[in-house]
């Protein structure tokens, strides 16, 4: 029987966030990357940007040459976190057979949701509408009968549109699209394909099997030439269980200052417990994550002896680590995970009284965040954190 996969990517993501809160930006060239005299990359740049050339990973140097009036935005990962997890979270009221592959984008199997939703097309304009409506985000969403050929629709779709190719018609749309199009042609490959000149994905689904496999191996081959004629059996993993919740933030320039670093910790933190939180389940390591100036990386962590999920008790097991094994060094990257889940089973000392003002607290804070924004509570500890 054949499938119905529906890919949703929000475009320009993190740009996208921050119109919300500057509209007199719209329109212009604008990135979230580092600033104008650092040497981070550029994470996310509106289409107005991109028709200069600036994309995201471009060193944020060459992007200003490329554009000169580009607008600059520092980015805040953790309002990021929270835009898509609503996303996705209304995603989920349309089929419970969803898989979010990164902040920004998801697969929907939306296969036999046509009583409940209608037909896949009307499904696709209500969940774009909706999109834009209640989150005022901008998005772009193909539908297929594979996730292979609903991930390039979703491509041809952009920006802000919706895709949809018929059942019987795979290799057709995919035939003129450049071979980099296509999942698993890399640089490398695409270097291999170039000299047998080979130039579209049609052309890939046309090339005899064994010349291929003379450059690329016979398995690599016949795989090739199955996703060129628009093939794919890969499921959407909606049962597929995270092995850890984590946040992490790339600062512009590599930060010393202890005091910054503890503030950034405990903001990580509270969105760790946030999303432990809301999945119903508490964790029972922590870990953090150390990334230096030269890119040396490494994790740490502690299993607890109960499962936590509340912000405090998440940053004190996180700050320990840290400073049990920070040298000092300017770090460029700090992340904090939880790991090893389990049920929120608290065990109760009978002889210790037990503080409960942080459980009794966490809710309502939580209610206040989810409906009005991260930032509608904030403690006043990171208030005063110095610009990152």
């Amino acid at each position: 029987m054949s499938r119905t996969i529906l890919h949703l990517d929000l475009d320009a993501f993190f740009v996208s966030v921050e119109l919300l809160d500057k509209p007199e930006l719209r329109g212009k060239p604008v990135a979230v990357g580092g600033q104008a005299d650092s040497r981070g990359v550029i994470s996310s740049a509106s289409y107005e940007a991109r028709k200069f050339g600036v994309r995201s990973a471009l060193p944020t140097k060459r992007a200003l040459q490329l554009c000169p009036d580009l607008i600059l935005l520092s980015g805040d990962h953790a309002k990021y976190s929270e835009h898509s997890h609503r996303v996705m979270g209304m995603l989920r009221t349309s089929t419970p057979q969803i898989e979010q592959i990164s902040i920004d984008e998801a697969f929907l199997d939306i296969t036999g949701t046509e009583l409940l939703h209608g037909p896949a097309e009307r499904l696709a304009h209500a969940l774009h509408a909706r999109v834009r409506d209640e989150f005022g985000l901008p998005c772009s969403i193909g539908v297929a009968s594979n996730k292979l050929v609903a991930k390039i629709a979703t491509e041809k779709a952009k920006p802000n549109n919706v895709l949809i190719v018929p059942v019987g018609e795979e290799a057709a749309f995919l035939a003129p699209q450049p071979i980099r199009a296509l999942w698993g042609v890399g640089p490398k490959t695409a270097e291999i394909l170039k000299a047998l000149g080979i130039e579209t994905i049609g052309q890939i689904a046309a090339a005899r099997s064994d010349v291929l496999a003379r450059r690329i191996g016979q398995h690599g081959a016949d795989e090739l030439i199955r996703r060129a004629r628009g093939l794919d059996d890969s499921s959407v993993e909606s049962d597929y269980q995270a092995k850890q919740i984590s946040q992490e933030i790339t600062f512009a320039r590599d930060v010393a200052d202890a005091r910054q670093l503890r503030t950034m910790m405990l903001e990580l933190s509270e969105g760790v417990g946030a999303h432990l939180r809301e999945s119903d389940q508490g964790a029972r390591t922590i870990a953090i994550k150390l990334r230096y100036g030269d890119f040396t990386t490494f994790t740490r962590q502690t299993t607890l002896p109960q499962p936590i999920d509340l912000d405090q008790p998440i940053f004190d097991a996180a700050w320990v680590l840290f400073e049990a094994n920070w040298n000092k060094r300017p770090i460029r990257l700090l992340g904090v995970a939880a790991r090893h889940f389990a049920p929120m089973a608290q065990q109760l000392d009978l002889f210790t009284p037990r503080d409960d003002r942080l459980e009794r607290l966490t809710p309502p804070v939580d209610e206040i965040r989810d409906k009005f924004g991260n930032g509608a509570l904030k403690r006043a500890s990171t208030l005063r954190r110095k610009s990152r």
